[in-house]
């Protein structure tokens, strides 16, 4: 039986651990442990055991996790909750048996800042977007009317973000109407925007951007000893997204791998400007939505990353066939 913990995911991950229990390849069982802040999650319905989410942070949340580890007698951790702090310490969970699915320290620091990461991949040839960074209003301002001048929409998030929840797209004008009738989205008018700035200055680093108005694609990789699986879905407005393997995605794909040495699975975001893919970010975790790429490649990504962790290969492949996936919401009782 092969233990695997589970610390504080997102909702869609009841998906990756049920794949990741798919083990039919070596004959063990895995097992699941979830924590969660939320203690209702659905996540709990697919996992053996469960247990809230401890409340501490830093030093003191690494503790405990290497303290649950031995508690529940892990084998691997899965962290999505402070991963960096966990991958920093990685020495501390191979002292008691513990391998952790997520990179080497350095690697995540680099790409946890989006600004330094831009700077390293624009250096490689890369296309990557105009940015300048702003700690100030004034250095907002000043950022922003760069931006505009040149582009025709601007955009914001700050350098340390996950999952685009810091990410702006700035209007020029507040039209009373589109707030109360229509759903904004992530558009603020730039004088509220500014003025938010304006109450938390100095803030944090914050990158001024050109809105690129292309479809988000988003690439699922994990690099295996039989080469690399990258499969991008093209997201649009509504529930279904499309597996195209168009091939300037997959060398910029592919070379951003190379670049970053990423070996476990990760997530790549781009968007286009005149046909030219332009990076977005790099997410060094299983996606949201990773699942809908397994499903529409026929491979098991949770499941292949799991066994090499252990230091064993699963045979796969998948045809570069072009796609249209998408889902349904499935009512659950909370065990």
């Amino acid at each position: 039986m092969i233990r695997v913990w589970f610390n504080h995911w997102f909702s869609t991950s009841y998906r990756l651990i049920e794949l990741m229990k798919e083990n039919r390849f070596y004959g063990e069982e895995v097992w699941a442990a979830g924590t969660n802040k939320q203690s209702n999650s659905v996540i709990r319905n697919v996992c053996d055991e469960w247990y809230e989410e401890p409340v501490t942070d830093g030093d003191a949340y690494v503790e405990d996790c290497i303290q649950f580890c031995i508690d529940h007698k892990i084998d691997v951790f899965v962290p999505r909750r402070k991963m960096l702090d966990i991958s920093r310490n990685k020495s501390r969970f191979d002292e008691i048996g513990v391998r952790i699915m997520a990179d080497d320290y350095s690697k995540l620091q680099l790409l946890s800042d989006k600004a330094r990461a831009y700077d390293v991949f624009r250096e490689s040839g890369l296309f990557i977007p105009e940015y300048c960074e702003a700690n100030t209003v004034e250095e907002f301002e000043k950022a922003y009317a760069q931006i505009k001048s040149k582009y025709h929409q601007v955009c914001v998030k700050f350098v340390f973000d996950e999952g685009g929840m810091s990410f702006r797209k700035i209007t020029e004008d507040e039209n009373p109407y589109h707030l109360l009738k229509l759903y904004a989205g992530n558009s603020v008018p730039y004088d509220r925007y500014r003025a938010w700035l304006k109450a938390v200055e100095p803030f944090d680093r914050l990158m001024v951007m050109p809105y690129l108005p292309g479809k988000e694609i988003s690439v699922d990789c994990l690099q295996t000893a039989g080469g690399l699986i990258a499969i991008p879905r093209y997201k649009g407005a509504a529930r279904h997204e499309e597996i195209i393997y168009d091939e300037k995605i997959l060398e910029m794909t592919e070379r951003i791998m190379e670049i970053s040495g990423l070996e476990f699975p990760c997530n790549i975001q781009f968007k286009c400007k005149d046909d030219i893919p332009y990076l977005l970010e790099i997410n060094t975790r299983m996606s949201g939505g990773l699942q809908m790429s397994c499903l529409a490649a026929g491979v098991n990504i949770p499941l292949i990353a799991l066994n090499k962790l252990l230091g064993r290969e699963i045979p796969w492949s998948y045809e570069k066939k072009n796609s249209i996936v998408s889902y349904i919401e499935t009512p659950q009782m909370i065990l």
